[in-house]
């Protein structure tokens, strides 16, 4: 009996992620447009932890590319582009010197275009999970199905990978615009 539970409970578990989701999603567009302090030491954490990040995730993408051969150009292609569009978010951040640190905002349309991004990813993988489990298709076909995926991800990692080591290299230097 308690063997029959399990699928109950993981039903459970998928379907409470699933509620919970929006929240998380609009509590992340929430935060990410809040004026916070940027402390030296975490942004310097953050910044060396993101470059590890994105060298783990170019071997990924080319342990990957034993399958899918376009897959570390797609993972390269996604990190350049949102090292650029993290350079920009650096440029449209508003910075505040302040007697207790430097604050600073980010830029609230591209936190909400890159919140619509992560939503709108999630999204297309679940339509895409949802039709190919009812065609009953081999994990082959799954995991072409999914070409977008490394560029979404290594897009959201160059965007960090470069706002984190400007803001780093800002707080340093002492910079204000």
């Amino acid at each position: 009996m308690p063997l029959l539970l399990v699928p109950l409970l993981l039903l459970a578990v998928v379907a409470l992620w699933a509620c919970l989701l929006p929240l998380a999603l609009l509590n992340r567009y929430r935060r990410g447009r809040a004026r916070r302090r940027a402390v030296a030491w975490v942004v310097g954490g953050n910044a060396w932890l993101l470059g590890a990040g994105a060298l783990l995730f170019l071997v990924g993408a080319l342990v990957v590319g034993a399958w899918r051969p376009l897959a570390p150009v797609e993972a390269l292609a996604g990190l350049l582009a949102g090292m650029l569009l993290g350079w920009l978010g650096l440029r449209l951040t508003r910075f505040e010197a302040t007697p207790t640190g430097l604050l600073y905002t980010a830029n609230r349309w591209l936190v909400l275009a890159l919140t619509v991004m992560v939503a709108a990813r999630l999204a297309l993988a679940l339509w895409q999970g949802w039709h190919l489990w009812q065609a009953d298709a081999a994990t082959g076909q799954w995991l072409d199905a999914q070409a977008g995926l490394l560029l979404a991800g290594g897009l959201l990692l160059g965007h960090y990978l470069a706002y984190t080591w400007g803001l780093r290299h800002r707080l340093r230097h002492g910079w204000v615009r």
